[in-house]
Order: C-alpha cells, then sequence, then structure tokens
C-alpha cells in the first residue's frame, strides 16, 4: 500500500526527492511486519524495524568479534536494508521450511518493487547492499549474516524457547541453520554453543536425535 496515495502537496518538488519520501514512507511498514521470535521480555513478537536495528547496534558492539576486517558502516547500512523487503514478501521463520520454498522468489519481487521506489543511484546503491548481504560472500556480508543468526537466539533462549518450541526445533536442526554465525564471527558461535548447551539442558531445546546405531 502507498501510503503517499495523494501527493497534491508535492506538486513542484523535486521528483527525486518525491521518490525517496515514497521509499520511506513504504519503509513505516516494516514497523507492523511481525517475527517469529519475540521480544528479550516475552511481552509480544518483535517486529521487523525493531530487529533491524538492534542488529545495527550489535554491528556497532559486536564488531570486533568479525572473522575478517570489516567495514562497520557498510556492515550497518548492510543491516538496515537487508530485511525491506520483509514490507511485501513477509517474515519467513528460520525454521519454517514451507514457506522458505518461496521465499528467495517472493523476496526478488519485492526487492524490485521496493528499491524501484528510490532516485536511480540510490536503487542502485541499496539493491546492491540487499543482494551482497543475500550472496554472503564478502567479509561485510558474512559478518551482517552472523549477527542476522545470532540475534534471534538471544532473544528465544531470553524466553525459554519462544521459536525453538513454536517449530518443535531440536538442536542438531538449529545448528544447521545458523552455521553462518561461524563463519562470520567464531567467537559467536563459542557463545552460541554456550546458549545451546544451556537451553538443551532446562528443556527449552530439542536435544538433536541419537544417531543410529551401526
Amino acid at each position: 500500500m502507498d501510503r503517499m496515495k495523494s501527493t497534491d502537496w508535492a506538486a513542484g518538488l523535486d521528483t527525486r526527492l518525491v521518490g525517496q519520501l515514497r521509499f520511506i514512507m513504504a519503509a513505516d511498514r516494516l514497523k507492523s511486519v511481525t517475527r517469529g521470535n519475540r521480544l528479550a521480555d516475552g511481552s509480544r513478537h518483535e517486529n521487523t524495524a525493531e530487529h533491524s536495528w538492534h542488529l545495527a547496534l550489535c554491528a556497532l558492539v559486536l564488531q570486533g568479534h568479525a572473522i575478517d576486517p570489516v567495514d562497520i558502516d557498510r556492515v550497518i547500512r548492510m543491516l538496515i536494508v537487508h530485511d525491506i523487503v520483509e514490507i511485501d514478501s513477509g517474515d519467513t521463520p528460520l525454521f519454517d521450511a514451507a514457506n522458505a520454498v518461496s521465499q528467495a522468489e517472493r523476496e526478488q519481487v519485492a526487492a524490485n518493487r521496493l528499491f524501484g521506489l528510490l532516485p536511480a543511484e540510490q536503487a542502485a546503491e541499496f539493491r546492491a547492499l540487499w543482494d551482497e548481504f543475500e550472496a554472503i560472500e564478502t567479509p561485510d556480508a558474512r559478518f551482517a549474516k552472523a549477527l542476522d543468526r545470532f540475534q534471534p537466539i538471544l532473544l528465544d533462549h531470553a524466553v525459554g524457547g519462544g521459536s525453538w518450541t513454536d517449530f518443535a526445533v531440536d538442536e542438531a536442526q538449529l545448528r544447521g541453520l545458523v552455521r553462518p554465525i561461524e563463519q562470520g564471527a567464531p567467537a559467536l558461535w563459542v557463545a552460541a554453543e554456550a546458549i545451546f548447551a544451556d537451553a538443551v539442558a532446562k528443556g527449552w531445546l530439542k536435544p538433536a536425535p541419537a544417531a543410529p546405531e551401526a
């Protein structure tokens, strides 16, 4: 939905500015996109705008744990735009295998529309950051993705299981899905390992299935 339906007031304004304002107003909808995990106090589910801000703060605080040198300003810009597509596509929880099948296609369509609201040079800049995050091939993207996988672990543990319980996830499944943490920030993977162990011990996370006997 276009939050600038009537632009009579904008008559005479620079068209570049009008495009930027359209994008900003579209981005406001990110505040209404509900994510699978809850806030740390358990009072409600997190929204995607909150998630993006929290990740930007994580990047500032935890930048010293990136496995490779990173440009923290680029990482923060990447994290601010990485979930813009959820305005159109909605959130796809990490453990929702059914919706994950169509996730990439839905998000590409959303990226085309949303970044296309911006003036051409900004559209190209923001889209390039989004594509880089999705590809996870550069040091900046690997660190950004590590944070994106690590932050929900903190929140799920804080509420005694959260989305792990909602989706009946076991430790092996969780490890497989959040492995980018180790690839971008090994120190955070050590912290994640401690969280997994504590969650299993407390019954908040199902233990990995026993290996079949030979």
